[in-house]
């Protein structure tokens, strides 16, 4: 089966990027990006590549190279999937906020609705790519649409879930662990990964059933964020004890059967994947009865939002047991570093938590625009907008986020905080000067030397 033009349902933080580095690798494949939202698709068109919706380090460079090319963005999606051979579907699967399984679940009524319009659409033979992250299984409600349609049309399904960590997600693309292919028809899957194979090794290009292919996504992110969990936990411990959470985690992570990676203690994870994949796999485990099994996957999600909560609590007790009218500055809102994606932020709730203590929030990330922040705070519908509009201010400055501050609250990692002038900053601030560093990214003596009183996880 030769691929000579793919089109890209969902043009998010996992469709932009590896339908961009596809575009690089493979300039002789036509690649079209669509999406319903033309303000995004416009993001993606604009000349200054400083407005592209997604921010990743090197994909703005990328995009340039392919644009116009061999890479498109578009809202023609019907005119997209006529004249595709392989259709990739990158659409949101959010976690139901209604009905059977609402907070748990994966709401799959975007794949569906895409699987819907392609059925209608096709007129010429199809390979079908589930790029989206997907509950297990649900490739067997994608042929049950595409292969009913009386159209004579062959729908090859495939599934290629990502492994992308934002942030470093054009290197993933370009120098991955591994690509992972579940199909059932040889020739489909070979069309797949002979498209990667352009530039990924053959080793690195792991082929299974569908159904394996749809666990493997969820169960990766499942122990990754065990990890974090597990090291969180121990971190409380530590607090206790005397210990302090580096100096384990450096211990426990040369062991080779260990490893170094996501162990790093923090005010605890977020993103889009990892909590919304384990609670998906908690729901199903529930439903086939394997309630053990739900147990021990879901204590990893009450594990992350207990560490959110204590850091909060710790902002509050260490301010003499009250924050109300205090201004707390928050340096940082996205997830992670070197992302704008804000889904399940920490940052969001330690807010949250704040606020409910009535304190006022200084906010400010390099990435975040301020529509942004009070956007995550108004979807927890945890108080009327108008009053996260009074209490909430964002600043594009962090010094002025900072000014008159009782307390600074790190949230994200960025690298940019360490090179802060942190003596301006403590002048600037109401005394004592408080520091609760939610990702053990500073230097405790340096800034215990001007002053501050710094308060870091695992100490």
């Amino acid at each position: 089966m030769q691929v000579k033009k793919i089109c890209c349902i969902g043009a998010g933080y996992v469709g932009g990027p590896t339908m961009s580095v596809i575009a690089r690798q493979c300039p002789d494949i036509q690649i079209t990006l669509v999406d319903m939202n033309a303000q995004r698709i416009a993001a993606w068109n604009d000349e200054n590549l400083d407005n592209l919706p997604i921010y990743e380090p090197g994909l703005a460079e990328i995009v340039a190279e392919a644009r116009g090319r061999n890479l498109f963005f578009s809202t023609a999606i019907r005119e997209a999937i006529d004249e595709a051979d392989m259709i990739f579907i990158s659409v949101n699967t959010p976690t139901k906020n209604y009905g059977k399984g609402k907070g748990m679940a994966a709401d799959l009524k975007f794949i569906e609705l895409c699987a819907r319009q392609i059925a209608e659409v096709a007129r010429t033979d199809k390979i079908v790519v589930e790029k989206s992250t997907l509950p297990v299984r649900t490739a067997a409600a994608l042929k049950s649409i595409l292969h009913h349609t009386d159209s004579g049309v062959n729908f090859h399904i495939l599934s290629n879930p990502e492994f992308l960590a934002e942030g470093t997600a054009v290197q993933d693309l370009l120098n991955p662990d591994r690509v992972l292919i579940g199909g059932e028809e040889p020739e489909a899957v070979e069309a797949l990964a002979n498209i990667y194979a352009r530039w990924v090794s053959r080793d690195r290009i792991l082929t299974t059933n569908l159904w394996s292919s749809e666990l493997s996504k969820l169960t990766a992110n499942a122990f990754l964020a065990q990890r974090v969990s597990s090291i969180n936990a121990i971190s409380e411990l530590c607090e206790k004890t005397g210990a302090n959470v580096e100096e384990v985690a450096k211990a426990i992570g040369m062991d080779s059967r260990i490893g170094p990676k996501f162990l790093k203690a923090s005010v605890g994870f977020g993103g889009s994947c990892f909590q919304k994949d384990i609670l998906n796999l908690v729901y199903i485990a529930r439903s086939y009865n394997l309630h053990e099994v739900a147990d021990y996957w879901e204590q990893v999600i009450i594990m992350n939002d207990h560490q959110k909560q204590r850091f909060a609590d710790r902002i509050v007790q260490t301010l003499f047991n009250t924050v109300s009218g205090k201004r707390i500055a928050i340096l940082g809102w996205a997830f992670k570093k070197d992302t704008n994606d804000t889904r399940e932020s920490a940052a969001i709730y330690v807010a949250d938590h704040l606020l409910n203590e009535q304190a006022n929030i200084a906010a400010y990330d390099p990435k975040v625009p301020a529509e942004k922040v009070f956007m995550d705070l108004d979807q927890l519908n945890s108080r009327p907008a108008e009053e996260n509009k009074q209490q909430v201010s964002v600043y594009g400055d962090p010094y002025e986020a900072c000014k008159d501050a009782h307390a600074i609250a790190i949230l994200t990692e960025w690298d940019e905080f360490k090179t802060y002038d942190w003596a301006r900053i403590k002048a600037g601030m109401n005394k004592p000067a408080f520091i609760f560093d939610g990702r053990k990214l500073l230097q405790r003596r340096e800034l215990e030397a001007l002053g501050f009183q710094y308060y870091a996880i695992g100490e």
